[in-house]
């Protein structure tokens, strides 16, 4: 039977309720997206996967998850938190101490799966508003009891795992306001638990919702947009897929409110200041370790879904890609909205996943210099002023062809924007049949990106029968970012811890930085002072002692600060 005719057993219902599964899967519980025939026969092929690995599910986690210890708070600990927020508001059943202490990252899926969960929260609390959480963290710092900020839990760092109880604050389930829409000024202000398609609509709407002249957006759009709040892209420091234009988080944000023990702390909204070092500027990327966020006023930029320009080239090798990427973004002519360079063996793979692998396809790009491995796939997306968009497109234009590059139209653009927030639901697909599929990213200088590169590479494909697939997505004059896929059989959750772990020492090592819009958590916390130094390591746990002096706000390790 051809490869590409076995119609694997995927799983089409929503999880069962109170299930591993109902904790793991990514998105809306009852949403798919296979993947394509073509996409599971290079998989197949290029992992040496027999075809019996591909027709069952595995480890699914559709098991009722067993009751984990606990709680260990006193019973004085939780009638006073329960008083503060009022009954219905907290939770002590075992699904939602699990539920509220995992996020995305494969390490927790692995486990999960395996019905071997490593943290659970003793109480899950659901603040109305800043009051509430005021008093929560109040009382908690009095009592010395660990609070952890719980936003969509989409973070792959570790960065919500509860690692020693206490309680966990579910920040999405009141606070999701808008607190004030200012259109004179271009901005918003917002509570944290707001969701990002809820969070653009209010701006895509501005005129039904606050009587603006204009519709607006906030530019950010992370993968995990769909599933990814406010509060959480400012706590990792997030950045989304068109921040080559629009710029990451910690351009966006202009103030934030913060409750931490030592008392609350409001920044102003001024454009800019010369008043000394920011304190609004440390509390971005705090990740909960020295408060909790209750507010922030962001930037937002007219919408003109008209303007768009998309555009889609190969290019005949990486270094040529790298090139044309460097170029754009130092041309000073402006830059796209989204621009992003896969190396060929992502190529390779997304002309699969995409349904472009046609073996006509293949061969005019053959012809057309640009063999199988080598090409590279440039795409882009110009907005702004109509003018501007059209400008900056067509200079992209000129310098992909200049270094070889092939028009593609703007189907390969607007093709990967189709799918972008459906991209993720493979994973849940891939690790049913066999197959661990995770990333780890790094910010680079230019003058460091070919290094990284190849040594990053060589690390995860030193692995048998392990694919590494590499883009770059967001840019600056002065480097960039490299985002590494890598597709191996499913293995042992500490086979995985040591094999994902070598790969974060590799990028280190390389010269790349430890993250660049996934945030530490705890994950890459042990690494922190390695790669900051002792003097500035010193500085945030100065930090962190003011804010938090009895180091209850997400402990455990976020940050490498304990």
């Amino acid at each position: 039977m051809p490869p590409a005719t076995i119609h694997p057993h995927w799983l089409n219902e929503p999880p069962p309720a109170g299930s591993y599964r109902a904790i793991f899967k990514w998105g809306s519980p009852d949403r798919f997206h296979h993947p394509k025939p073509a996409l599971v026969d290079y998989l197949r092929n290029r992992l040496g996967l027999r075809r019996e690995n591909w027709l069952r599910p595995r480890h699914t986690g559709l098991e009722t998850i067993a009751s984990p210890e606990g709680p260990r708070l006193a019973s004085e600990h939780i009638d006073r938190l329960t008083a503060i927020v009022g009954p219905d508001n907290v939770q002590t059943d075992p699904f939602a101490r699990l539920r509220f202490a995992h996020g995305q990252s494969a390490e927790e899926i692995l486990q999960l799966r395996r019905q071997q969960p490593r943290a659970a929260a003793d109480l899950v609390v659901h603040p109305r508003h800043r009051q509430d959480v005021a008093a929560i963290v109040r009382y908690c710092h009095q009592a010395r009891i660990p609070v952890t900020p719980f936003g969509g839990g989409s973070s792959v760092t570790l960065g919500v795992r509860p690692a020693r109880g206490g309680v966990t604050l579910v920040m999405t389930t009141h606070m999701h306001r808008v607190l004030a829409f200012n259109e004179t000024n271009q901005t918003i202000t917002v509570e944290p638990g707001l969701f990002g398609p809820a969070y653009e609509d209010y701006l895509r709407r501005a005129p039904e919702h606050f009587g603006a002249r204009r519709r607006y957006t906030g530019g950010h759009f992370p993968q995990s947009f769909e599933f990814s709040t406010v509060g959480g892209w400012i706590a990792t420091l997030g950045a989304g897929q068109q921040s080559t234009y629009y710029g990451d988080v910690y351009d966006l944000v202009l103030s934030q409110t913060c409750i931490t023990p030592a008392g609350t702390i409001t920044t102003a909204d001024y454009p800019a200041t010369a008043t000394g070092p920011k304190v609004n500027d440390i509390l971005k990327g705090s990740e909960g370790a020295f408060g909790v966020l209750v507010a922030a006023t962001l930037k937002v930029f007219r919408h003109r879904p008209r303007a768009r320009r998309p555009f889609a080239y190969m290019l005949p090798s990486w270094p040529a890609a790298v090139q044309a990427a460097r170029e754009i973004s130092q041309g000073e002519f402006g830059r796209p909205s989204m621009l992003r360079i896969s190396d060929g063996a992502e190529t390779e793979a997304a002309l699969q996943m995409y349904g472009l692998g046609h073996p006509l396809v293949d061969k005019l790009l053959r012809l057309g210099g640009l063999p199988p491995r080598q090409r590279c796939l440039l795409i882009g997306q110009s907005d702004g002023e109509p003018g501007f968009a059209r400008h900056v497109a067509r200079q992209c234009s000129r310098i992909c062809r200049r270094l070889g590059g092939r028009w593609l139209s703007s189907y390969p653009a607007r093709r990967w924007a189709r799918s972008r927030f459906l991209d993720p639901y493979l994973r849940d697909d891939l690790f049913d049949m066999g197959i661990l599929i995770d990333t780890l990213e790094t910010a680079v200088p230019w003058d460091r990106l070919a290094a990284v590169h190849a040594g990053v590479r060589v690390a995860i494909t030193a692995r048998p029968r392990t694919l590494c697939l590499t883009h770059a997505s967001h840019f600056y004059p002065q480097g960039t970012n490299l985002y590494f896929i890598f597709i191996t059989p499913l293995p042992e959750p500490e086979d995985y811890r040591t094999f994902q772990r070598s790969i974060i020492q590799r990028i280190a090592a390389c010269g790349g930085s430890l993250s660049h819009h996934h945030g530490v958590g705890k994950m890459m916390g042990p690494l922190m002072e390695q790669h900051l130094g002792k003097s500035q390591m010193a500085v945030l746990r100065a930090l962190k002692n003011h804010f938090d002096p009895h180091h209850i706000m997400n402990p455990g390790g976020t940050l490498g600060l304990e």
